[in-house]
């Protein structure tokens, strides 16, 4: 599994929100787990909700991490409403950034081939049966990987183990010298603890033990209905907390002493929460839950305002749900967020269909979303750029939701294509071509739609697929773009720039060249500044493969004009690094590395691991020159676990530059050593490609032996593909040898070239026959560690 899209190290656990707070009991539950982990590669915790599921599989999670050096990985699925978000939601929280046309489940498979990895899966009920099918897809291709579930019911296929999550028992084991004789079970020491962060000073004693001990029980011992009960201590005693609830639940029971059921009983507290709000909490309760993964402040004032709920007191409602743990608060870098836990949540939305509010407050949180994605737009080639990329980040779940709901109605459709298409840069930015493609294939297909809207929809649709180099699929959508827009200005431009990107990506360059300075041209009088500088980048980009160096730089020097007085990051950064390509072929090497380095900086809020890593690329290129292999190894080692993510190298107009490249430094260290250099490469982290990179700091690098070098990044099977690559078989040999398909074949030998960073099969021939050439040698020389 590629580490380098981490910037932490191996064995970490990824998306887990810090525990506000303790986690309580549970270590019989934990134990229980661990050890099912060790014996199951897929375990699932079922139960009602608000019993702890999530909390108990975040928990393990945690505890277990180091045994996992690929990472434990949360994925968190109740926001999505669509079963075919399912696999992109597990790529994008395992921040696979892959830009071919490969079916993202291949592309996670590959991703998770050889990890020994953890995936917690959040949630599933509602998507139990793609549930079981992903999750019986990766085992199958994934033999290291393991996956914890949490779900109401078990996703039922073989060899999954099941643990039924309990309540919390209300008392422990018998303690001499107590007065009970019986000490506090984990659900009664629970609520002491919320108890004492609502009431300072809160304590068990001997006086109020036995009521808090008979509010537990009349509450099943459930962790939620606990932690909603203990706020009533704000303004109740226990006694009267108790009194109250026996007065609730036996409404319910008609005085019956049979146990209520617990999805009852919790449904009875809920009420009883619900029933203590004021008018406009409950209001504002049921609306907030249309949102998907949170909201902030902003989005709650402007959807849920109006109608019994004046703008102005949303704060202060949002305050007292927070009080009552109806919403919880979640700090983020410059923010807080909110959210409902997803019992709460789905209690909300049955509240607000029942009022017959849902449709409104949908339309609502729809035109919001809309709007920030315009103002995202509009302000994307400015100042504000990250902050954007990373609220859009935030927003992900709802803007989802926002085109979910446009899908739905038909006269939304225009509007869904607006806001698919004013993303455009989100797409790109956050590496989520797949599903931005996916969105558009779905709004295209109905008929309603102004033919303005879906032209410029075409247009960003068939952008998306020319970078993920599917140009069979763009070249019609692009004609109907041309077609649809032809009395719109800035889709025709768009179109003709599009058209020269293909070009250019498949190396046609007097074709790319003459598309681009069209494009440039029709933005320039459209005084189109952001369209300007995309394209100024790429036709300078043209001429400089063109070997036309003066009027690339002048064009590059343009584009560097425009951006930074808007303090532009992502054109800046790319065209800095082309830049940097040209003066390196100019012999400037100092410069070079400078434009690279101020490129790899303005790049990291992006975490844009493509663009990073066409910097680290270009940088290997100038150590090589400079005179240091050995960096130049390294930096190219650092590449390969990068490339593997995305599906190998995207700018296959540079391929001539790479191969030369690896030629000259093999050539300077020879192959063992600079295998042994190239694995060290292999090892650094996210962070530590970047600092070795950047030269900042030292990278401690740890030789790699024969024995661990003769393992390889290739499986075994890989292995023996690769040998049989060596001994000139094809792939239809290969098949009959293994006695496998031969499109299986072909894709061992697709992932062999993406793995080892290779372009063809002699350099598998030759890696293999090097490998070997290293295994009979009994004291290879040149392994010493650099730092």
């Amino acid at each position: 599994m590629a580490g380098a899209s981490d910037t932490t190290r191996p064995g970490q656990i990824h998306g887990v929100p810090a525990e506000v707070t303790s986690f309580v009991g549970r270590r019989h539950e934990v134990a229980e787990v661990k050890r099912l982990l060790s014996v199951s590669r897929l375990v699932t915790l079922t139960g009602v909700g608000g019993v702890g599921k999530t909390r108990l599989a975040v928990r393990v999670g945690t505890l277990v991490h180091r045994a996992f050096p690929d990472g434990v990985w949360l994925i968190e699925l109740a926001a999505l409403n669509s079963p075919d978000l399912l696999v992109p939601a597990v790529c994008e929280a395992l921040r696979i950034c892959d830009r071919s046309v490969r079916p993202p489940l291949q592309v996670l498979i590959d991703h998770l081939e050889d990890a020994q990895a953890l995936l917690i899966l959040d949630n599933c009920e509602h998507l139990v049966g793609e549930c079981a099918v992903l999750a019986e897809a990766l085992l199958r291709a994934c033999p290291r990987l393991r996956i914890l579930a949490t779900s109401r019911q078990a996703l039922g296929i073989v060899s999954e183990q099941t643990l039924s999550v309990p309540s919390l028992p209300v008392t422990g084991h018998a303690v001499a010298g107590s007065h009970s004789g019986v000490a506090a079970g984990d659900a009664v020491r629970l609520f002491a603890e919320r108890a004492e962060a609502v009431v300072p000073g809160f304590a068990l004693t001997e006086d109020n033990r036995e009521t808090v001990v008979r509010i537990c029980r009349r509450l099943d011992g459930l962790p939620l209905g606990i932690e909603l009960a203990a706020v009533r201590l704000r303004v109740l005693s226990v006694q009267q907390l108790l009194a109250r609830l026996d007065d609730r639940f036996r409404l319910l029971t008609s005085g019956s002493r049979a146990v209520l059921p617990r999805h009852q009983t919790l449904r009875a507290l809920i009420d009883w929460s619900y029933g203590l709000c004021t008018e406009p909490e409950r209001l504002l309760w049921e609306r907030v839950s249309v949102f998907s993964g949170g909201l902030d402040l902003e989005a709650a004032e402007s959807v849920c305002a109006g109608d019994g709920i004046a703008r102005e007191d949303v704060l202060d409602l949002v305050i007292g749900l927070v009080d009552k743990s109806v919403l919880v608060r979640e700090e983020h870098a410059e923010t807080v967020r909110y959210r409902l836990l997803e019992t709460i949540r789905q209690y909300g939305r049955e509240r607000l269909i029942a009022s017959d509010g849902e449709a409104r407050v949908q339309r609502r949180h729809r035109d919001y979303y809309r709007d920030l994605v315009a103002r995202a737009d509009r302000e994307w080639f400015g100042p504000d750029q990250v902050s954007w990329f990373h609220r859009l980040r935030l927003e992900h779940g709802n803007i989802r939701a926002a085109l979910d709901y446009c899908l739905s109605t038909p006269e939304e459709i225009d509007t869904g294509l607006d806001t698919a298409s004013g993303l455009l840069f989100y797409w790109i930015a956050a590496d989520l071509l797949h599903e931005g493609r996916r969105w558009f294939e779905k709004l295209l297909v109905a008929d309603s739609g102004s033919p303005a809207a879906r032209a410029a929809a075409l247009c960003v649709h068939a952008r998306l697929a020319v970078l993920q180099s599917d140009f069979a699929a763009a070249e019609p959508i692009l004609e109907e773009a041309r077609t649809l827009g032809r009395d719109e200005p800035l889709v025709l431009a768009q179109c003709q720039y599009v058209a020269g990107l293909a070009a250019l990506i498949r190396r046609d360059l007097t074709r790319a060249g003459a598309l681009l300075e069209d494009a440039l041209a029709r933005h320039r009088g459209l005084g189109h500044d952001r369209g300007v500088a995309n394209t100024l980048m790429y036709v300078a980009t043209a001429y400089s493969l063109l070997g036309r160096s003066d009027e690339a730089v002048a064009l590059f020097d343009e584009c560097l004009r425009l951006c930074e007085p808007r303090q532009d990051r992502w054109f800046r950064s790319y065209t800095l690094s082309v830049l940097g390509i040209e003066v390196w072929r100019e012999g400037d090497l100092k410069r070079a590395t400078e434009l690279e380095q101020q490129a790899i900086r303005l790049k990291q809020p992006f975490d844009d691991r493509i663009g990073m890593a066409l910097c680290v690329e270009v940088l290997a290129w100038i150590a090589a020159d400079e005179g240091d292999p050995e960096r130049a190894a390294r930096l190219v080692g650092a590449l390969r676990e990068i490339w593997r993510e995305v599906g190998g190298p995207p700018y296959v107009y540079l391929t001539r530059y790479r191969e030369q490249c690896e030629r000259a430094i093999r050539d300077r260290l020879g192959g063992p050593r600079f295998d042994a250099l190239f694995e060290e490469g292999c090892g650094f982290s996210s962070a530590e490609t970047t600092a070795y990179a950047l030269r900042e700091g030292e990278v401690q690098v740890t030789p790699v032996t024969p024995d661990q070098r003769s393992l390889s990044p290739l499986t075994h099977r890989e292995t023996e593909v690769a040998r049989l690559i060596a001994k000139g078989m094809s792939n239809k040999e290969i098949a009959a040898a293994l006695v496998v398909a031969q499109r299986t074949a072909e894709g061992h030998v697709e992932r062999i070239l993406r793995k080892l960073g290779f372009s063809s099969r002699a350099q598998i021939a030759a890696w293999v026959a090097e490998l070997s050439e290293e295994a009979s040698d009994p004291d290879p020389g040149g392994r010493s560690g650099h730092r």
